[in-house]
């Protein structure tokens, strides 16, 4: 049976001298596997321009439930990229997410609202004109919330973030995986912002260098066999 469906590109992988699997994050039925005959073929119907990292999508599927690899009757970018793919440092930002994306939803089955959050902001991100140097902090971190274990609120004189609990404390927690004023400070702002409000966020390279460090450490300890993450080093050079 046909299907409508939005997705989003997460991984794509060589099948055969012209065919892939991707990957796709789906709005109606979770992360799914996708055979595409003749994808790296110069006239593909469904081409390789249409995979890329973060890639949204428009879709009609064949969905067999429990079905191992499932097939694209048609796709279309929508929206279409206008900024991502001509500029360096969106397409560093995209390339760290999706790589961080994929090990966090490898088993990610229905959930709109998850869906949502990131198709909004990719897409905002590609809309806008500068992206805001502390974009990819946001992202992960507001995504925390959509995953499970998203902080709480900062209260007044919590000046600890313990990052195996992934609650602000009062007292120094018995272990290194903490965040200290300026940084604990610096991530409740960005927890409390809009999209908007964000690049009225100032936080100095090395913090920001620092703060992401200590993001991927929260989310290696909230997050399942997640692995490490190969363009963290990447994107700290675009961003420097």
């Amino acid at each position: 049976m046909l299907h409508k469906t939005r997705g989003i590109v997460l991984k794509v992988t060589n099948y055969s001298e012209s065919s892939v699997v991707a990957q796709v994050f789906t709005e109606k039925f979770g992360l799914q596997s996708y055979l595409i005959n003749g994808a790296r073929k110069p006239r593909a119907k469904i081409g390789m321009t249409l995979l890329q990292p973060l890639q949204l999508l428009d879709m009609v599927v064949y969905h067999k439930e429990n079905g191992a690899l499932q097939r694209i009757s048609e796709a279309r970018q929508a929206p279409h990229f206008l900024s991502i793919p001509f500029d360096v440092t969106k397409s560093a930002v995209v390339l760290f997410l999706n790589e961080l994306l994929y090990k966090c939803l490898r088993q990610q089955s229905v959930d709109e609202p998850l869906f949502d959050y990131i198709f909004h902001t990719v897409s905002w991100l590609d809309s806008s004109g500068k992206m805001p140097v502390n974009f990819h902090l946001y992202f992960l971190l507001k995504l925390t919330r959509f995953l499970g274990f998203g902080p709480a609120p900062q209260q007044a004189g919590l000046s600890y973030f313990d990052l195996k609990d992934g609650v602000f404390c009062y007292n120094l927690p018995p272990h290194t995986f903490v965040l200290q004023n300026p940084h604990t400070t610096y991530l409740a702002n960005l927890l409390h912002a809009s999209l908007e409000e964000l690049p009225e966020i100032q936080i100095p390279l090395a913090d920001r260098r620092f703060l992401l460090g200590k993001i991927v450490d929260f989310y290696r300890l909230h997050i399942d066999n997640m692995g490490e993450i190969k363009s963290h080093e990447i994107l700290e050079v675009v961003l420097s």
